[in-house]
């Protein structure tokens, strides 16, 4: 069978029933938890350096582990739901993820908390590709399915965007655990009701799931992703742990794509990667991540540093950036039918690029009402990327690989982040350093210390004191400024490249046939053998009798 199949669910919550909707609230929820601890204990590093006292090292991984565990395993449990049933990799992943944050909250010392964080990104590994294949399911009409994924890119945004002001307010009156303990209530609350109303789907279950090959991507894309992460921490290319992590990752990423490709029933089918629509979407995500983290980590640094604003006013500053997004995710149906994929990708990097430029114009002086304008171009612009490019990449995959395109999705996500803090923030370093090689009256080994950081130049600044002090400080923040404006310019290089990019999408959105899938692709897009048109079941639970059975026809939404 190379259907997609769907048990489990209540009556009407099958594809296109009438419960979809309730469905996707209860995947976006989820979605929302597992976004927001992504960010949501940067603000409290402090208090948990404070009652812990992690080494440098622990303290890094105390931060790291999620995102890196999380980003390596996605594609293993991404393809993993195709197999054993996506609603049961969801739920299990509520489960562990509300025990890790038991564990985190409670945590004593800081290894338990390194492993609890570990523990956390496993669970999010289950729950991200979970949502969105599981969406990809239940909403088969192209323009419904549009609609739901502005909605879900949109809670993506919000989750990340709140987590530092809501782990602030959490660690202000209360103390840093309980920035966990909120998880709790909520997983234990979701479990129950996604067992009880998300439909069980599953993919292909020809052949043997590769073991290996979820293996060899996941210790892959954890190498690449640890030595990206690295080089974004400061580590030259050249450091023997980054270019380790990098060779060691990109050798079995290449050898994972060697043996997908001789296998006969794939874990990730990478002749996806051979339709424009899908490689350039995935490109998309990865080139809007990349600038979108990379800016807002140098923009956090600008308003702190050198406008003195508080984290809540940086945190205010941001607001229009999240309330933009969300607009963007609200309106994506409505504007991916009327543009289609081709412009609306286009016409995001654009605009997002159009702010970047314009931010160049600020300097050491706070102009508010530009800072308002450019953030509110730069959340709307990113944000219909983004859509657009999840949107094209999840119809352009077939349903029976649905957790795996997914996976794909996620992981180019996490890469772009990743690659944003390294390339940018390298880019940034390269441009400020020089300004403080000679600083008059100021001694050349507190220069160099000076040159690592704005906030270490401030450190060494108020140690030296007097005229040089102020000198150095000065400095300081010109070279800083003249920094951010270089990393303007490439980042929007960046973006105008991605926009070029963008012209291999579809023009338009194929809806020709509402509520129905397209015909499968020719002989040759998928090997010697058409493929059977699939049939997707909901089996009605109990007392319903054996034969009442519902079933819809599902195949794969093309361009």
């Amino acid at each position: 069978m190379t259907g997609t199949t769907m048990t489990g669910a209540r009556p009407g919550v099958r594809a296109g029933g009438a419960n979809r909707w309730v469905i996707l609230v209860v995947l976006c929820v989820s979605l929302l938890f597992v976004a927001l601890d992504a960010t949501v204990l940067h603000v409290a590093i402090p208090s948990v350096t404070e009652d812990l006292r992690p080494g440098s090292v622990e303290l890094l991984w105390i931060v790291d582990a999620y995102p890196l565990v999380c980003a390596a395993l996605l594609i293993l449990f991404g393809t993993l739901g195709d197999r054993v049933g996506r609603r049961r990799v969801l739920l299990l992943g509520y489960a562990i993820f509300g025990a890790a944050s038991a564990v985190a909250a409670l945590a004593e010392s800081a290894p338990v908390l390194i492993a609890a964080r570990a523990l956390l990104g496993i669970g999010g590994a289950m729950i991200m590709p979970a949502t969105l294949s599981i969406l990809r399911v239940v909403f088969p009409d192209r323009r419904e399915r549009a609609t739901a994924i502005g909605i879900w890119t949109a809670v993506a945004a919000i989750g990340a965007a709140v987590g530092p002001v809501l782990g602030g307010f959490l660690v202000q009156h209360f103390w840093w655990g309980s920035v966990f303990l909120i998880n709790i209530p909520l997983m234990a609350l979701i479990l129950p009701i996604g067992r009880w109303i998300v439909p069980e789907s599953k993919g292909s279950s020809d052949g043997p799931w590769d073991v290996l090959g979820a293996l060899m991507a996941a210790g892959g894309i954890l190498a690449v992703v640890f030595g990206v992460k690295r080089l974004g921490a400061g580590h030259g290319i050249f450091d023997g742990r980054t270019l380790a992590a990098l060779c060691l990752g990109t050798a079995l990423l290449i050898v994972f794509v060697r043996r997908q490709r001789r296998r006969a029933h794939p874990l990730i089918d990478i002749r996806l990667f051979s339709r424009p629509a899908f490689a350039t979407s995935v490109g998309c995500i990865i080139v809007a991540m990349l600038a979108l983290v990379g800016l807002e980590l140098i923009a956090v640094q600008y308003l702190q540093l050198v406008l003195g604003l508080s984290p809540l006013e940086t945190g205010m500053r941001m607001l229009p950036l999240t309330f933009a997004a969300m607009a963007a995710g609200a309106t994506g149906s409505y504007t991916l039918r009327r543009l289609g994929p081709r412009r609306m990708v286009c016409t995001g990097f654009v605009l997002t690029a159009g702010a970047v430029l314009l931010l160049v114009l600020m300097g050491q002086t706070d102009w508010a009402s530009l800072m308002f304008v450019s953030f509110v171009m730069l959340g709307f612009g990113l944000q219909t990327t983004l859509f657009a490019a999840y949107e094209s990449m999840l119809s352009e995959a077939p349903p029976e690989r649905a957790g795996g395109a997914a996976a794909i999705g996620e992981t180019s996500y996490q890469l772009g982040a990743g690659m944003g803090i390294a390339l940018l923030g390298s880019v940034m370093n390269a441009a400020y350093a020089p300004g403080l090689a000679s600083v008059g009256g100021v001694p050349a080994k507190a220069s160099a210390a000076a040159s690592n950081s704005l906030g270490e130049a401030y450190d060494v600044a108020g140690r030296l004191g007097g005229p040089a002090g102020e000198a150095l400080r000065a400095a300081a923040r010109n070279s800083f400024v003249h920094g951010l404006h270089v990393t303007l310019f490439v980042s929007a290089a960046l973006l105008l490249l991605g926009a070029v990019a963008g012209l291999r999408l579809p023009r338009i959105m194929d809806c020709s046939v509402a509520g129905q899938e397209r015909e499968p692709e020719p002989e040759a897009a998928f090997g010697p053998e058409p493929r059977k048109a699939q049939q997707l079941s909901v089996k009605l639970p109990s007392p319903a009798r054996p034969g009442d059975v519902a079933t819809a026809e599902s195949g794969r939404t093309g361009h």
